[in-house]
């Protein structure tokens, strides 16, 4: 099973919950209505678009129905799917081309931020990339002895210090390693630590700061981990780690088996923050740079080009 009809295959609920509900009762003669545009809202809404970006988008739908003059329920599905299609479209490069690139992964406990971090490193042992990994979740020792098991399984030497050490030592130790054996990417782990907890954030704070010390001129991406799963709360992580650290980008896990894949339209809408990675299974290999031509694709039940 190539990518795409593996992504068509994670999506496929999502697909259930919003595409399928879009062509139910939509006949081609059917004239749109009030009562329509309600409905569209609630599937976006279902499909946790959010109530804001879906009242947005139905604001924006309802604009071009006017200015183009459509008229049937078909017309108004079609030019929706092209609305949300321009929200995925934009992208952002995965900037790692420095050596060493740093990578820090942030997200809460349960999002899947260690196996996202051996996806990330396989991925990119498959690009020829050097990398080295860095246990900053020093807040647990089980996190420690965790992304150990991992990065032996991937073949990437690991940077570790005691359980309650100063993660923000460890980020620096992995930078200095990186540094002095040439690797080209360091990916360090953070602790799942809760959005709702200040100090924690704050710590943070701290993290990111001798990050951009040690790796000044260095590509450093901020990669926030978020379970397609969890839908709102999701968002609501995303608005509370991009106030503490200037977050690059964000990767989808869990995209397999939800309903909720709807949660990257506002994302990308609301948060202006790019999605770099998406994971659709629990393989090392399950994890892919996304690819918003091929989302669309696979959302819609579209053939690949």
């Amino acid at each position: 099973m190539n990518f795409f009809e593996k992504l068509k295959q994670s999506l496929k609920k999502t697909r259930e919950n919003f595409t399928n509900k879009l062509d139910e009762n939509i006949k081609k003669e059917e004239k749109i209505t009030k009562e329509f545009y309600e409905e569209l809202e609630e599937i976006l809404i279902a499909s946790d678009a959010s109530p804001t970006s879906s009242f947005e988008i139905i604001e924006e739908l309802k604009q071009r129905v006017k200015q183009k003059k459509l008229k049937f329920k078909l017309q108004a599905k079609e030019e929706l799917i092209k609305i949300i299609e321009e929200i995925l479209t934009s992208e952002e490069e995965f900037k790692i081309k420095t050596t060493p690139s740093i990578v820090l992964m942030l997200g809460v406990n349960g999002v899947g931020k260690t196996t996202t971090i051996a996806k990330l490193s396989n991925y990119l042992k498959e690009q020829n990339k050097s990398v080295i990994i860095g246990a900053a979740d020093t807040f647990r020792a089980a996190a420690i002895e965790q992304l150990e098991i991992w990065a032996n399984k991937v073949n990437c030497p690991l940077v570790k210090q005691k359980q309650g050490a100063d993660p923000a030592a460890v980020v620096y130790d992995t930078i200095a390693a990186a540094k002095k054996r040439k690797i080209d990417v360091a990916i360090c782990d953070t602790a799942g630590r809760l959005h709702t907890k200040k100090n924690l954030m704050f710590e943070l704070e701290k993290i990111v700061k001798i990050m951009n010390k040690e790796a000044e001129g260095l590509n450093k991406e901020i990669l926030l981990v978020l379970d397609a799963t969890t839908g709102q709360n999701g968002l609501i992580q995303a608005e509370e780690f991009k106030q503490h650290a200037n977050v690059t980008g964000a990767v989808l896990t869990k995209l397999d088996g939800t309903a909720k894949g709807g949660i990257i339209i506002p994302i990308k809408k609301k948060l202006k923050l790019p999605i770099k990675f998406i994971a659709t299974g629990e393989g090392l290999k399950d994890l892919q740079p996304f690819n918003s031509l091929l989302f669309s694709k696979a959302l819609f039940e579209t053939k690949e080009v």
